[in-house]
């Protein structure tokens, strides 16, 4: 049984519901956000619902769990919980922040401060799970020291019906708990505001409302003939968009939609894959829709981002490959301040069996780049 204790996590106290918390518990449970994230609860979220969850929080202490009202100066600021302990010594925390408390880094201080307690009572292992979606719940886990583990794909259905992916997060008792530093940062103004761009092209983040011109682009001739694999479904590709915050907050690659200045029209994709971080190397992969080429906007793209890189990261090599008869996207490059590195023979499969050739290109960190 976990002890029914008061815990100080900086200005915020964590502490056992008792039913004077109602009519707070109802507002923050009430919100749309809330309800959205919390598909089980019921919606609208009334007063008798919350007296309800305190009663219950009580059954929970009573089987090993624990369930908390989080307050900062004596205000209602959201509610944590703990699974009761499993035979294997392991528990699950979860917690729901109050609108007015959101965007101060309330979560990520709860998880840890929640955390670091289970862990001084013997705890081995404390879980957290996170919509692929929801990127301030994703960071405050990565804030709160817990280490990725891997997606659980589909295991959680929405209000609408829409099945969404889960981030699973664990902090073991001989993980040193240190924050995890995002390593490619979003663009100035966040994941949702910023962008790069120029009079002629803009790079946003790919989106789930990118997800048809995307899947169109992709079913294009001249982008199909060089590409790998088999080609994916619309419905692919829109969970391939909505992937894009967790993918560049997870540091695993940066997915953009380039757009036309002019207008803000989805004209085609790049990438940046983080797939060699310990070299500080990184591969760039690009496509164009056909109405958008032979206006130099890739070209644009591509030194935009890679300059950001160099400028915004530690990485020193950006690489990419191209099919040797794929003379258009060496010239992309070759404008962009790539150089040819090499050709690797027989690279490309080709759907009739054959390999086709590889041109590798590279860009080096300018002597003069300083990483912030």
């Amino acid at each position: 049984m976990l002890p029914r204790e008061i815990i100080a996590v900086g200005s915020l106290v964590l502490r056992p519901p008792v039913e004077a918390d109602a009519p707070a518990i109802r507002a923050a449970c009430d919100d749309p956000l809330t309800a959205r994230r919390l598909p089980l609860i019921p919606s609208p979220y009334t007063l008798e619902d919350a007296h309800a969850y305190v009663r219950r929080a009580e059954a929970v202490w009573e089987s090993g769990g624990a369930e908390f009202t989080i307050t900062e100066d004596g205000r209602y600021a959201g509610s944590a919980g703990v699974t009761p302990l499993t035979p294997h010594g392991s528990a699950r925390v979860e917690h729901v922040i109050a609108p007015e408390a959101r965007g101060r880094g309330v979560a990520g201080a709860v998880a840890r401060g929640l955390t670091e307690w289970l862990l001084d009572h013997g705890v081995e292992r404390v879980e957290l799970e996170a919509e692929m979606e929801d990127l301030p719940a994703l960071r405050a886990a990565y804030r709160a020291g817990f280490r990725e583990e891997g997606r659980r794909r589909g295991a959680k259905a929405l209000r609408d019906g829409r099945r969404v992916d889960l981030v699973t997060f664990a902090r073991l008792a001989r993980d040193g708990g240190e924050p995890v530093e995002q390593a490619l940062p979003f663009f100035d103004g966040g994941f949702e505001r910023g962008e790069l761009g120029d009079r002629v092209v803009r790079l946003t983040p790919l989106a789930a409302e990118d997800a048809a011109d995307f899947h169109r682009m992709l079913g294009d001739p001249g982008v199909a003939r060089f590409g790998v694999g088999p080609a994916a479904s619309l419905e692919d590709d829109e969970r391939r968009c909505r992937a894009t915050g967790y993918l560049w907050l997870s540091g695993q690659r940066i997915e953009l939609a380039v757009r036309d200045a002019a207008g803000g029209a989805f004209a085609g994709h790049l990438q940046l894959i983080n797939g060699m971080p310990a070299f500080g190397e990184a591969m760039l992969g690009y496509s164009l829709l056909p109405e958008f080429r032979g206006r130099g906007l890739m070209t644009r793209a591509v030194r935009l981002l890679s300059d950001w890189a160099f400028a915004r990261t530690s990485l020193h090599r950006l690489v990419a490959g191209t099919d040797a008869a794929n003379t258009a996207s060496q010239s992309v490059l070759e404008r962009a301040g790539f150089v040819r590195e090499g050709v690797r023979r027989e690279f490309f499969p080709q759907p009739d069996g054959r390999r086709t050739d590889e041109v590798s290109w590279l860009r080096l960190r300018p002597k003069r780049a300083i990483s912030s």
